[in-house]
């Protein structure tokens, strides 16, 4: 279940990556598709020749007399190679205008080329390179006496060849290097989503095993109590004719058995309550150091019937930001799982102090302590280190898990330590109120 989820969220993330990115080098190729094919097209159209002819009459001063016509032909040694053919109107070569050395088939192979298909817009290959070509009517330019100008047109055309070799192959590359680009990107995306998917899972997983583990745990924790309903229902059952007083002892296993589901119910909803994301904790100044004494007194009797020796020490005055009543609970859980797994004649030391910004509750009791490997678990739900001692203490594992979720919703920390045949020790912190002006 867990792989499909996880494969979803990668091919969504590969997707939409991928999609982005194929846009962005679309847009860049075609972007520098168009500007080198504009170039070439602005350089295929400029006029390649013209012809000035001068008529009598006043001749302007900058003009030479003596000088015939000017052919004058505009050629740049910067940019791509070109040449010009001049034909007629039937297609027969007049003039070839070029400074490159190609045999005379070549140019009339080029001029039949262009002729025969003179609004193409696809490259010719010529010498092993490739060519772009125009077909324009010639035309020359007439300069009267007086200064007025005026054009006219021939019957004859201009092939006008642009070697566009380079521009085509730095296209080619610029192609050959996105899609190189593009697949590097696209394994590295690859990989890098598997990882964050498989991270982003891992917390969706856990929280369906502890699921699982609750149902489990709930279910095992409801199976004692039901037996010992059903055990004495039976026996009850099976006396119907006794009187009421006489079956009181089986009665009495009943009442055990409800008493039981009772707390265990309240401590579930307590969780439930607890974790509800929309549950608004009220946070205010109060007295902790007030509300710790107050709470080990209303419990030192049981430390009395155990004959435990209690220990504390409480600095005065210690003015905590949050709710002062679940600030009492959280300490009752910890002192009375402390009297619970506190040895024989043993004792418990506790102690409030200010450190820093914030007031620190720490309760040690000797003891078996925790293992190492349990220590981590010590606050999952129906987790208990000795399960052999469960029913004796009257404990469902729940306690530790109530006081760490009331702790950081009050914005505490708690912790566990535990050295094992020795002593725990668990302390949670809360933050201190900030002074008044």
């Amino acid at each position: 279940m867990f792989t499909k989820l996880r494969n979803k969220f990668l091919i969504l993330n590969m997707s939409m990556t991928s999609l982005v990115m194929i846009a962005a080098f679309a847009v860049v190729y075609f972007v520098t598709y168009s500007n080198i094919h504009g170039e070439i097209q602005n350089r295929l159209n400029a006029q390649s020749s013209k012809q000035v002819t001068l008529e009598d009459g006043d001749i302007p001063p900058e003009m030479d007399p003596e000088k015939p016509p000017a052919f004058v032909r505009h050629v740049s040694s910067e940019g791509p190679v070109s040449f010009d053919i001049e034909v007629d109107a039937s297609g027969r070569i007049l003039a070839v205008n070029s400074f490159i050395d190609m045999p005379d088939e070549v140019y009339a192979q080029a001029a039949a080329l262009a002729w025969s298909q003179p609004n193409s817009h696809e490259a010719v290959t010529l010498e092993g390179r490739k060519w772009r070509y125009a077909v324009k009517p010639m035309s020359h330019q007439v300069i009267r006496g007086d200064g007025q100008q005026y054009t006219v047109l021939e019957d004859k055309y201009s092939l006008m060849f642009l070697d566009v070799t380079d521009a085509y192959r730095t296209l080619f590359q610029l192609l050959m290097t996105l899609l190189a680009v593009g697949l590097g990107m696209l394994l590295i995306l690859l990989a890098t989503s598997l990882f964050f998917a498989n991270r982003a899972i891992q917390p969706i997983a856990a929280a369906w095993e502890k699921q699982k583990q609750f149902v489990a745990d709930a279910s095992h924790e409801l199976k004692t109590p039901i037996s010992i309903m059903n055990a004495n229902y039976d026996v009850l059952m099976a006396h119907q004719e006794e009187t009421i007083g006489s079956q009181l002892k089986w009665l009495g296993y009943l009442k055990i058995g409800t008493d039981r589901m009772t707390r265990l119910a309240n401590d579930l909803l307590t969780l439930a309550k607890l974790e509800d994301a929309q549950l608004e904790v009220r946070k205010q100044p109060f007295d902790l150091s007030a509300a710790v004494q107050e709470t080990v007194a209303s419990m030192e009797k049981l430390a009395m019937d155990k004959n435990i020796r209690l220990r504390q020490h409480v600095e005065p005055g210690l003015i905590a930001l949050g709710d002062a009543d679940k600030a009492k609970q959280v300490v009752a859980i910890l002192l009375d799982n402390a009297i619970k797994y506190a040895d024989a004649n043993g004792r418990i030391d506790l102690s409030l102090t200010k450190s820093k910004r914030r007031a620190a509750f720490s309760i040690t009791n000797s003891g078996p302590g925790i293992a190492a490997d349990d220590l981590p678990k010590v606050f999952d739900r129906f987790f208990r280190a000795d399960r052999s001692r469960t029913h004796d203490a009257g404990g469902f594992g729940l306690g530790l898990s109530i006081a760490r979720t009331i702790t950081e919703q009050l914005g505490g920390e708690i912790h566990a330590h535990s050295v094992e045949g020795e002593y725990t020790t668990f302390t949670f912190s809360l933050g201190i109120a900030p002074r008044s002006p």
